[in-house]
């Protein structure tokens, strides 16, 4: 799964977010979990595309319309139509051309990315990144994926943009000598002390710079202006802290650019947390977006758990956040959805899944409930992607699928549709999964059916733990799902599990899947055979997208 990153104001536009929902942030643009594209616009502003000149030459164009009609007559007529061409009337001097006005120009608009998907195999996995934030749309013949709803992290989540005011779909200059002197030139603006309105207008250029890969580049090379931005992304109003903080999201979704901006500003992934899990900032979301995207990489995601450690005295770091992410109503302002893909990427560490796997805590049995959590797939995929990445510590199965935490129901429902079964498989089937509603709808994102089904798979790894999943009538609920699957790669994954279960147990000494050694031949083979069965998969879903163009044209009539 992929990288986030942010979003300007728009016209009013529904985006259906990667996360399989539909946000709104601001007043006008929704600009989460999906993973974004890249903008191509000129690097700064001219002087004549400041807003105060197109708002006088919107006043212009308004004071010219409230000018009295010309009386009805040839003479009127002709002068009229000389007024609106170059040929001057009779008697008239020439009047030059003056070009239409086209209004104040479109801000940019929200792409989706891709989430990242792995060759094959079950591993440790972080959530996708979070959607790049602002700059304006690629050109169209740029290929991309159509916008998802989760951005899972992403996440994810990335897409790219580019800054300036030209043109949308324009061509961004590389980053040169002179592009870098004149973006050193907004530091100064950026300042905690400059005019608010100068500072606000500095931090819009700084995330329209953000959204494409050479803006990125030419902030990463400035230290300064990164410290600028992760001061300014935690200051108080009215400095422009929005703003600041997803430009830090597109910087955070690209990996390669972790290094200088934890470099230039160590102490972000702690001030970013205290906004995060301040119940008061308004903001939170966004930090917690660029958390989500620092946090998939090994070095920042230790930074990080560096810092939850350092929370304080009284309640541990990762208890606030999992509180966070657990009530609603945290924070009235923030919806804090990318707290779930923070917590799936700090659940690939050790000590986390530690603390999270803790039976005095309660920590998993609180997460279940959001495996179903109907307003955002963001907050869905990094509940399920935490609760999948602790089902590799087998030692806790025993304990995950025993009457304490019972997470199998919560793991297979999302996978369940109406189906109806026999009164003998229904007996077979846990009480939450009996005699469900005609409309039960399954879960909508792909990734996150995946990931459920890859948890499930962790769980048969010992031979009790198959046991107990084959007698709660897992096959059945999977046997279903596979015949409605519309995903490939959801289907591969489907069909292995059922093949766990209904396969032979394996020999003495090896009940234990996760800790068999596999000899480097052996491995190489299967790695392979992940790479060709993804491959097909790509293939199928390439065919299924171009599909139905061909029937609708035979079923025209001739």
């Amino acid at each position: 799964m992929k990288g986030i990153e942010c979003a300007v104001e728009k016209p009013s536009q529904k985006v259906s977010g990667p996360d399989g929902f539909t946000e709104h942030l601001g007043k006008k643009q929704s600009w989460f979990y999906k993973p974004f594209q890249k903008i191509h616009k000129n690097t700064l502003p001219n002087p004549s595309a400041w807003p105060h000149a197109r708002h006088t030459h919107l006043q212009r164009r308004e004071l010219q319309a409230d000018v009295p009609h010309w009386p009805r007559c040839t003479r009127a007529k002709q002068n009229s139509r000389a007024a609106r061409g170059t040929e001057a009337a009779p008697g008239r001097p020439p009047r030059p051309a003056t070009p239409p006005f086209r209004g104040p120009p479109r801000r940019p608009g929200l792409r989706a990315v891709p989430p990242r998907r792995r060759a094959g195999g079950l591993g440790l996995v972080a959530a996708a990144s979070a959607p790049l934030l602002g700059g304006a749309a690629p050109p169209p013949e740029a290929p991309g994926r159509a916008e998802r709803a989760h951005g899972r992290a992403g996440t994810r989540v990335g897409k790219d943009g580019a800054g300036g005011l030209a043109s949308v779909g324009s061509p961004m200059p590389e980053a040169g000598p002179e592009a870098a002197a004149a973006a050193a030139e907004l530091l100064p603006f950026l300042a905690l002390g400059a005019r608010p309105d100068l500072q606000a207008a500095a931090a819009q250029h700084a995330l329209e710079l953000s959204g494409s890969g050479p803006g990125r580049a030419l902030l990463a090379g400035q230290a300064a202006l990164l410290r600028a931005l992760g001061a300014l992304a935690a200051a108080p109003a009215p400095a422009p802290a929005r703003d600041a903080a997803r430009a830090l999201v597109n910087l955070a979704a690209d990996p390669g650019l972790h290094e200088p901006l934890l470099a230039a500003e160590p102490g972000l992934p702690a001030r970013l947390l205290g906004c995060a899990l301040d119940p008061q900032w308004p903001w939170a979301e966004e930090a917690a977006a660029v958390l989500a995207n620092l946090s998939r990489e090994p070095g920042p995601a230790a930074a990080l758990m560096a810092a939850l450690a350092a929370a304080g005295p009284g309640e541990s770091g990762l208890e606030r956040l999992v509180r966070a992410l657990c009530t609603p109503g945290y924070n009235a302002r923030a919806p804090l959805h990318c707290l779930g893909p923070v917590l799936s990427n700090l659940s690939q560490r050790p000590a986390a899944r530690a603390f999270l796997l803790d039976p005095g805590r309660c920590v998993v049995q609180r997460l279940l409930p959001l495996t179903r959590y109907p307003d955002s797939s963001v907050r869905r995929g990094g509940v399920v992607g935490t609760l999948r990445n602790c089902c590799f510590e087998h030692r806790h199965h025993e304990w995950l699928l025993g009457p304490e935490v019972d997470i199998l129901p919560f793991l297979l429902l999302p996978l369940a549709g109406p189906e109806d079964f026999s009164e003998e498989e229904m007996e077979r089937l846990p009480v939450d999964l009996q005699y469900l509603p005609s409309d039960k709808q399954r879960e909508p994102d792909a990734d996150i059916r995946k990931m459920l089904i890859e948890a499930i798979m962790l769980l048969t790894a010992t031979a009790p733990g198959r046991k107990q999943v084959r007698d709660q009538g897992a096959y059945l609920i999977l046997r279903e799902l596979h015949s409605w699957e519309p995903e490939p790669d959801v289907r591969v994954a489907c069909e292995k599990l059922i093949q766990v279960l209904i396969g032979d147990e394996p020999e003495r000494g090896l009940e234990n899947l996760l800790e068999v050694q596999v000899p480097e031949g052996v491995e190489r083979q299967l790695q392979q055979q992940d790479r060709q069965e993804q491959e097909r998969c790509e293939w199928e879903r390439r065919e299924r997208e171009l599909g139905p163009e061909p029937q609708a044209e035979a079923a025209a009539p001739t």
